[in-house]
């Protein structure tokens, strides 16, 4: 497992989000929300068909009438429309996308090909099945967590979503921050070796009770239980 295509996923400067919604509480309408109102500086892309315009931004139909390559795609969309994204994504130039999405699974053939249609083009997934992706100092809350972590020297790494949203309010209450806040949720392509060596880390992926490990920087985490998010 290779930490290739992953360099803009932690820095990016434009975001297309696909699901982007204006239906209140739907997932695409809070995710899109927390980029748009956490301050990312970078470019914000709605992409939905069924808008022509979401929080004042004009919506795009699909990736190809972007006006430009998003260096990291948003996937909230349904889980049988997410490979033909992926694959729109890959053509267009995009190498890293955070897939939310649940219900790609190996029984129904969704997760499999979503990986075939990535492969092409090398666009790394994370994902699916994830809370998302934070990274404080880029004031990117690329998910649908409560609140968005403050900056800091730690990159917190869980299978769990409900842990890391949990320690996100923790952190809050006891003034700690963040550099990367990663859901690997179901782990279909990017794992817990692809996201070693990033400086320091905290490894969680039991749910209960909570053990941590320190990620160093040329070993593997210890931590080896799984949980949905």
């Amino acid at each position: 497992m290779t930490i290739r295509n992953l360099e803009l996923a932690f820095a990016p400067k434009s975001v297309a989000v696909f699901g982007a919604s204006v239906r209140d509480g739907s997932v695409g309408r809070v995710v899109f929300d927390n980029i748009v109102n956490g301050g990312f500086e970078g470019k914000i892309w709605p992409v939905n068909p069924k808008y022509s315009q979401v929080a004042g931004r004009h919506c795009y139909a699909t990736a190809a009438e972007l006006p430009g390559v998003p260096d990291l795609g948003v996937i909230v969309t349904p889980p049988e429309t997410v490979p033909g994204i992926v694959r729109d994504l890959g053509e267009k130039g995009t190498r890293a996308a955070v897939v939310l999405t649940a219900g790609l699974t190996r029984e129904n053939g969704l997760r499999q090909a979503m990986l075939d249609a990535a492969r092409p083009t090398l666009l790394r997934i994370i994902g699916p099945n994830t809370v998302g992706l934070m990274i404080p100092p880029k004031k990117l809350n690329a998910g649908f967590a409560h609140m968005a972590a403050r900056p800091g020297n730690i990159a917190l790494l869980s299978q769990s979503g409900a842990i890391a949203t949990s320690l996100i309010d923790w952190a809050a209450d006891n003034n700690v921050g963040f550099s990367q806040i990663v859901s690997l949720g179901d782990m279909a392509d990017v794992r817990w070796l692809a996201m070693r060596g990033r400086g320091p880390s905290l490894c969680i992926s039991k749910p209960y009770p909570i053990r941590a490990s320190s990620c160093r920087r040329h070993g593997r985490p210890h931590a080896s239980s799984r949980s949905s998010r």
